[in-house]
């Protein structure tokens, strides 16, 4: 008879567990609420006074961290209890445990890690960027000097083709020009 009685419990516990498994929505508005305290608490330690431009700071982390959430959020349903994870850096970071109706959210130090690893992440994508850039410009540097020293030769290359030019009607001028002397010359000599 205990034993039945024990199965029971154990089948009413599965069964109330099983009912009572918070959904996505719950997990995201309890570590929400987490990640506003974890900021007020930071913006509190950290000496930034109550006032509006601190607010407008607080709610953009908040946005942000929120549409992060919204986005990469991932749900595992183990039936009795289900766990939420999002993948940070390649590896899938364990954030809440829900069972009972209830969400257990992370700590403040596992958030301020993955604070501070996703700044991170945002360091490391400004200086490829500013890496990028840079490659450009000296690309374009390049392709600028190119053009150049291509410019330069084919004006170098028209400035001679006109002196061959030149050069050449001088010559046919002076050819001409002794070719009239010598046809003058022939003329005086029949005359």
């Amino acid at each position: 008879m205990k034993k039945l009685i024990g199965l029971v419990i154990v089948v009413v516990i599965a069964f109330v567990m099983a009912m009572t498994v918070p959904d996505k929505k719950a997990h995201k508005s309890a570590m929400m609420k987490a990640v506003k305290e974890y900021v007020d608490e930071e913006a509190a330690n950290r000496g930034f006074a109550d006032n509006g431009l601190t607010r407008v700071g607080k709610n953009l982390v908040v946005k942000t961290i929120e549409e992060v959430l919204s986005n990469k959020l991932k749900v595992t349903n183990y039936f009795l209890f289900n766990t939420t994870h999002i993948e940070m850096k390649e590896k899938d970071k364990l954030l809440s445990v829900g069972m009972f109706g209830h969400v257990f959210t992370f700590d403040k130090e596992m958030l301020r890690d993955a604070l501070e690893g996703s700044a991170l992440e945002k360091e490391e994508a400004k200086l490829e960027e500013k890496r990028l850039k840079e490659e450009i410009k000296a690309e374009k540097k390049r392709l600028k000097e190119e053009a150049k020293a291509e410019r330069k030769r084919q004006k170098e290359a028209a400035k001679a083709e006109k002196k061959r030019l030149k050069e050449e009607a001088k010559a046919e001028k002076e050819r001409l020009k002794a070719e009239k002397k010598k046809a003058k010359e022939e003329a005086k000599e029949k005359h």
